[in-house]
């Protein structure tokens, strides 16, 4: 057995045996409260930016390919070796599951370096090519610098609170992102106005509390973790690392082209000048806020999906797909009904003195609400592919909403339809991501429903 206690005996059983839609709740409970207070301390933070001007809300959207740079990599590691790590549970081989531990961490961390390094020696040039104006330049450098410079412990921070989902220990990862999230809340006013840090501040509020969250996250591993991180086992062996690459690339595709997509769009929005940029910036916020909760329903999935297909356990995969799309269809439907009616509002109260910024966004988020019930398909397709190892299906379809659809569509609709196209740009990569979907997820979805491998 692969725990030595009474207590992770019981886990894995649980694992194993429980009924999966109350398991799944179960797990995502903690995900989806760490989800929504994550997205809920990123919104907090541009409106607490909003109370600068247009130019520091339009830096923190310039400054948001790094970050997805800076996630790429810890989602890369954080699924690559957490989906191993569950699999190896369910086929009880604990070695490999400490060796797998060591190796996402340590390598995240390392990676996060080379990010810090390179993009403060790079940093101009790096923020004009994410579609920095010269009028948005030197406050996209403020907030530039220091969030690149957090990179490491933001890397390792991601690693260890997705190992601790794929173990099946989500409220123990909520733990460690509530922690940061809640003290990012405190330290946001205190950096921009109690010390007139402005732009720069929210920046340094953001990396302090990524680094509070990766001390809360290594103590509860080291306590309470199933596969507690030991840097002794660190073996970085080319079969370990491919593992992280197998596991990890759906999620480096998906969010290394959310970098490039958002660049894309800041490029496009930046023809129609800052306040452009400035709504788009605030409407990605708003949309990835509003999909946290569909995010974290499919993180209690995965662990549950993993472990379940290396267990052998077909048709328990099957119905935990059907359980999560069926739900957060019905869950996206009725927000996006309801932030359809409010769309001008909720954009305007980040930048209630800029008319401009709340009739584009109100506009852009209409658009993105009508299509948003689709993630409900997209997401937990991709999730599933990536938890029972389909590397290519699962990259594929990582990569075509922000890669093969967005980017094409926010270059090319604008030239056609002007700052319209960039506000339906959004939509249109949604539904040829659902469409895609179908003939690369349906054949899979038959065969774990007849209980055999996929």
């Amino acid at each position: 057995m692969l725990g030595m206690t009474g207590q992770t005996a019981e886990h894995l059983r649980r694992l194993r045996e429980a009924p999966v839609r109350g398991l799944i709740v179960r797990l995502a409970v903690p995900t989806i409260a760490s989800m929504l207070i994550t997205a809920f301390y990123n919104v907090v933070d541009a409106w607490f930016v909003g109370m600068l001007d247009t130019q520091s809300v339009a830096a923190v959207g310039i400054a948001f390919p790094a970050m997805a740079v800076i996630q790429a990599v810890g989602f890369f590691f954080g699924h690559g070796s957490g989906n191993t790590m569950a699999r190896m549970m369910g086929a009880r081989d604990r070695h490999g599951a400490r060796r797998m531990a060591a190796v996402g961490v340590v390598c995240s961390a390392l990676c996060g370096c080379l990010i810090a390094a390179g993009g403060v020696v790079c940093l101009r040039p790096l923020a004009l090519a994410m579609g920095s104006t010269e009028t948005i330049l030197p406050y996209a450098e403020d907030y530039l610098e220091v969030t690149l410079l957090g990179a490491p412990a933001m890397c390792a921070a991601l690693t260890l609170n997705n190992q601790l989902r794929f173990q099946g220990m989500a409220a123990l990862a909520m733990a460690g992102i509530v922690s940061g999230a809640v003290l990012n809340c405190v330290l946001d006013p205190l950096f921009i106005f109690g010390l007139g840090w402005g732009v720069r501040g929210a920046a340094a509020a953001t990396v302090a509390s990524q680094a509070v969250s990766l001390g809360v996250l290594w103590h509860l591993n080291r306590r309470h973790g199933v596969v507690p991180v030991r840097l002794r086992a660190f073996a970085p062996t080319r079969a370990a690392l491919g593992e992280v690459v197998r596991g990890g690339a759906p999620s480096l595709f998906r969010q290394g082209l959310a970098c490039l997509a958002t660049a894309a769009l800041n490029h496009a929005a930046g023809a129609y000048g800052d306040a452009a940029i400035a709504a788009m910036s605030i409407v990605t916020r708003i949309a990835m806020f509003l999909g946290a909760a569909l995010v974290g329903f499919g993180q209690g999935f995965q662990p549950v999906c993993a472990f379940a297909y290396g267990a052998r356990q077909w048709r328990r995969v099957y119905e935990g797909f059907a359980f999560l799309s069926g739900a957060g269809g019905v869950f996206l439907a009725a927000v996006a009904a309801i932030g359809w009616v409010w769309a001008p509002e909720v954009v305007g109260a980040f930048r209630a003195d800029d008319p401009a910024v709340r009739a584009i966004g109100g506009s852009a988020l209409r658009w993105q609400l009508a299509t948003l019930v689709l993630s409900a398909w997209i997401v937990p397709c991709n999730m599933m592919m990536q938890a029972i190892r389909k590397p290519v299906r699962a990259s594929v379809l990582a990569a075509s909403r922000q890669g093969l659809f967005f980017i094409p569509a926010v270059a090319l609709l604008p030239c056609f339809w002007g700052l319209t196209g960039v506000q339906v740009s959004q939509s249109v990569a949604d539904v040829l991501a659902a469409l895609l979907a179908l003939p690369l997820t349906v054949p899979t979805l038959r065969a774990l429903r007849q209980d055999r491998p996929a």
